[in-house]
């Protein structure tokens, strides 16, 4: 998207067992992507909003419908005639059989 990403993760344990907070999670995200995104395009400014929003998903039907609704956010803005088109769709293929 041209001015905003998606994200379908899950948070992995930690040293501790426990998963890693989703804040900083984000902040890793946001803090290398901005450093690289200023060194590689020479940008100077702001990359990332301050806020994101987030949703608990619980179950696999919902788990599918916000999968398939990211999949087809590029259709649907018109960047792409399929989502496999995407050039910056991603997916982890052992989540999707």
């Amino acid at each position: 998207m041209s001015d905003h990403v998606h994200w379908l993760l899950q948070p992995l344990p930690n040293r501790t067992g426990d998963c890693w907070a989703l804040r900083e999670i984000m902040h890793s995200i946001k803090s290398y992507s901005a450093k690289q995104i200023l060194r590689v395009m020479k940008h100077i400014g702001i990359v990332w909003q301050i806020e994101w929003h987030d949703r608990i998903i619980r179950n696999e039907p919902e788990f599918k419908d916000t999968w398939e609704c990211i999949r087809q956010n590029p259709v649907t803005a018109g960047l792409s005639s399929t989502p496999e088109s995407y050039p910056f769709l991603w997916q982890t293929s052992h989540l999707f059989p």
